[in-house]
């Protein structure tokens, strides 16, 4: 598998600077994020910006792998509101082709708990997606609905609803289990059990728990206040999440693609290492997890054979 640095933990770099810094992190490849007035990302619609991350990571031998816009509003019931996110996600699609890019992170809406016409909602959001999924086909590029907070598909098993029902081989589900875990939502199995097949990206985090008995709570969806954190980001391999078991459910099932390493320094800096020293701590622990696995692999297969 491939790991990636994602640019939310690159704040202070610009984008050329943080596919720099995942080199020399020792990563594979690169994350990242679609947003205007972002320091380590790629403003919308801007070729310029697009062509110079494209040129940074060939002359450095990182893949820019995917691309995570912001966009909200493709559940909007206003079809003026909806059509101007999707038009947003369609300019993400052409930037994946100039860059190489081969998934883009999609959120599901805006959604909140208690909300009124969730139907009408759905609906909507199911709509925008197969508005996107012929060009994002065409262009050879997946559209993968996170398991978040915030949106339409907070849980693996509305996630994995939204994706059978638009039934494009473009649209898949982008898989967070540490999302899954602070929300209170499924398991690691439970998880699998309902979304397993339908994999196309892996977002990589980790956390402990101040209070695991807190309810979840955000009132935002990109992230969540800290007056409403009940949870610690930590580097990953230092909390709570059960990688080697994650690592194990998704070669179980197939997938064999890119891990990215979604270190939330933007968000939560104080929680966290400097980023060079997270991303590599963390690609380390991946690392060695998987070979691991590799091991417990060729010590079956001689089982079998001897």
């Amino acid at each position: 598998m491939k790991i990636a640095g994602h640019t939310l933990g690159t704040p202070d770099q610009t984008v050329p600077e943080a596919i720099q810094l995942f080199r020399r992190a020792g990563l594979d490849a690169a994350e990242i994020i679609y947003q205007d007035d972002y320091k380590s990302g790629l403003p919308i619609r801007d070729e310029a910006a697009a062509a110079e991350a494209a040129r940074v990571a060939d002359s450095e031998g990182i893949a820019i792998i995917g691309l995570t816009p912001y966009t909200t509003a493709i559940n909007a019931l206003d079809e003026s509101v909806r059509m101007a996110a999707v038009d947003e996600l369609r300019s993400a699609i052409d930037t994946a082709q100039q860059v190489g890019a081969t998934r883009i992170r999609v959120y599901a809406g805006s959604w909140q708990p208690g909300q009124d016409a969730q139907q009408e909602h759905w609906a909507q959001l199911v709509r925008s997606f197969h508005d996107l999924s012929a060009r994002a086909e065409d262009a050879g590029v997946v559209l993968c609905a996170e398991n978040h907070f915030g949106t339409m598909t907070q849980t693996a098993a509305d996630t994995a609803r939204l994706v059978r029902e638009v039934d494009s081989r473009a649209v898949r589900v982008l898989y967070d289990q540490a999302n899954l875990t602070f929300t209170h939502d499924e398991s690691v199995d439970d998880a699998f059990a309902v979304q397993g097949d339908l994999i196309g990206h892996v977002h990589v985090k980790d956390l402990v728990f101040k209070d695991p008995d807190a309810p979840f709570v955000a009132s935002e969806t990109a992230r969540v206040r800290a007056e409403e954190r009940a949870v610690r980001s930590r580097v990953v391999g230092d909390g709570s999440l059960a990688w080697s078991r994650i690592l194990r459910r998704l070669r179980e099932v197939g997938y064999d693609d890119v891990l990215s390493l979604e270190y939330e320094y933007r968000w939560h800096p104080q929680d966290l290492d400097a980023p060079e020293i997270g991303f590599r701590r963390g690609a380390e622990h991946l690392r060695s997890l998987l070979l691991e696995l590799d091991r417990e692999n060729s010590r079956a297969r001689a089982e079998v054979t001897s």
